[in-house]
Order: structure tokens, then C-alpha cells, then sequence
């Protein structure tokens, strides 16, 4: 490869900036969150001076006829038809559902058994029990240049992994060289002591760029979102030049194997902010026996 492909001019983009603040770029986490109702729109009567305190309401029939709504709690409740169509609340659980929001407090009518709902667990089953607590990692510099002794991409994603509790099993160079690259990630997944792969380097647009057409010949399985995720990343600190980026990922043998550029601030960037922090629930996930 290209001495520049691994310096502030490689041409997979330079990554200005030591520290990275994405909070806003891509949030990706659950929250116990109110769902989507049901019952297709929230109705809001408010503006024709509704009564609810349990007696029936004879409302204003804007187009000559009556609507009457189901009555899920014994009181009878005419509301305004202002579209000349009758609406049906069906309640789901046996209790009245509110549509004015008289204190101030939204309401969730998606609860169908008068429990809230965690979107982090849908069946009963904590989708992290089989997350990886210690991983081991191999890291592969790909490049003609580099040493172990002169090796910066390496060793962010190296102070990555160790500054988060986990074990960097292995490190080794490996040249841009096709056969020798898919050879050594081939070699490297097949070792009880790795449950992750990262490689630097070679993912650029050059002849000799050869990282992903190699490594993704292995892939059993694809994770496109990580690569989308890592130009989004990126975008915010070299723009449009993200483009020539073609960082990638995927299982090889069930151990995720990521492929990341050769500058230093974009091996920082990937293995800090995407790579640490889902490994173990990758790794868990595609060693996880079938049910």
C-alpha cells in the first residue's frame, strides 16, 4: 500500500480530532418508551368544552349527524364528527381509555394488560446473557510500511480494547497482499483465545487497497451497519472525502471480524465508539447455540 494510505493524507479521509462527541449522530438505544397507539390518532376534543367527570355529552353535529363512540365504561360519550365519519375506539383490555389529557400527562395506549412495556426485552429473555464479559482481540495492520514498533492505527485500537477491561490476544503486520491477508484472518478466528478481528488499513479506493474484497470473502455473515454507522461518524470531521471509505464488517466462523482504515484517528474512532462497545454482544450473539 501507499506510505500516505496510513497518515493525515490518507486518502480513506483524515480524522482531525482526538476526541469524538457523537450524541446526537446516531441513537441507537432503547428506552421504555411510550409505543405508537393503536388507535391509529390521538383524539384531542378539548376546544368544544368536554365534560368528562361521568355524564353523558351532547356535542354540536357539525354535518347532521350523531357519532357515538364505544363505551368502555358505562358512560355514554357523543363527540363532534368533523369528517362526516363515525370514530371506533376499541379498547383492548377492558378498561376506558382516556383521549383528553387532563393533567398534563400523556397517555400510553399500547399497554394492552395494564403492565408498561420494556422494548429491551419483547419476550421475557435479557437479550445481553450471552454478551461476551472479556473479549480477546487480534489486531491485523495491513500495509508494506508499518511495524509493530511504528504502528499508531494498531495501537488505539490496541489502548481501545485494554482500557475497556478486555485482552488484546494478538498483534501482527501483514502486507497488502490478497492471499496472505485472508490467510491470516482465516488463521487468527480459528484460535480459542480470539473472539474479535480488527484489521487496519487497505480499505481504500488504490490498487493495492485489497483489506475488504479479501476479508469479505470470509464473511458468513455481513453487518452492513457498521460501516454506515462508521462514515456517519466520520462525516462530521472530513466531510464529503467519506466517501472513499469502504470500512466493513462481518463473522467469520461466528467471531466478528472489523475492517477499518489506516489512519490513526479513524482506527481511534472506530474501535472507541463503535467497535468496544458492541463486540461482546456481537460475539455472544453469533457463538449463541441455536434454540
Amino acid at each position: 500500500m501507499n506510505a500516505d494510505h496510513h497518515d493525515s493524507d490518507d486518502g480513506e479521509g483524515d480524522h482531525g480530532h482526538g476526541s469524538h462527541d457523537h450524541e446526537e449522530t446516531a441513537d441507537h438505544g432503547h428506552s421504555g418508551s411510550d409505543s405508537p397507539d393503536r388507535g391509529s390518532h390521538d383524539h384531542t376534543h378539548g376546544n368544544h368544552g368536554h365534560d368528562h367527570d361521568g355524564h353523558a355529552h351532547d356535542h354540536d353535529d357539525h354535518d347532521g349527524h350523531a357519532h357515538d363512540h364505544d363505551d368502555h365504561d358505562g358512560h355514554a360519550h357523543d363527540h363532534d364528527d368533523h369528517d362526516g365519519h363515525a370514530h371506533d375506539h376499541d379498547d383492548h383490555d377492558g378498561h376506558a381509555h382516556d383521549h383528553d389529557d387532563h393533567d398534563g400527562h400523556a397517555h400510553d395506549h399500547d399497554d394492552h394488560d395494564g403492565h408498561a412495556h420494556d422494548h429491551d426485552d419483547h419476550d421475557g429473555h435479557d437479550h445481553h446473557a450471552h454478551d461476551v464479559s472479556s473479549l480477546g482481540a487480534a489486531v491485523v495492520t495491513v500495509s508494506t510500511s508499518r511495524t509493530l514498533e511504528d504502528d499508531p492505527a494498531g495501537d488505539a485500537v490496541a489502548a481501545a480494547f485494554e482500557s475497556a477491561g478486555h485482552e488484546v490476544a494478538l498483534r501482527e503486520v501483514v502486507g497488502d497482499d490478497f492471499d496472505a491477508l485472508q490467510s491470516a484472518v482465516d488463521r487468527l478466528v480459528d484460535r480459542d483465545d480470539v473472539d474479535a478481528v480488527v484489521t487496519t488499513g487497505g480499505t481504500g479506493v488504490t490498487p493495492d487497497d485489497v483489506t475488504i474484497e479479501a476479508v469479505s470473502g470470509l464473511f458468513g455473515k455481513e453487518l452492513p451497519g457498521f460501516g454506515e454507522l462508521f462514515r456517519r461518524y466520520s462525516e462530521d470531521e472530513i466531510g464529503t472525502r467519506v466517501v472513499g471509505t469502504r470500512a466493513t464488517a462481518g463473522t467469520v466462523q461466528g467471531v466478528p471480524v472489523f475492517c477499518l482504515p489506516g489512519s490513526e484517528n479513524a482506527a481511534r474512532l472506530g474501535s472507541e465508539e463503535i467497535i468496544v462497545p458492541e463486540a461482546p454482544h456481537l460475539a455472544g450473539l453469533a457463538t449463541r447455540p441455536e434454540e
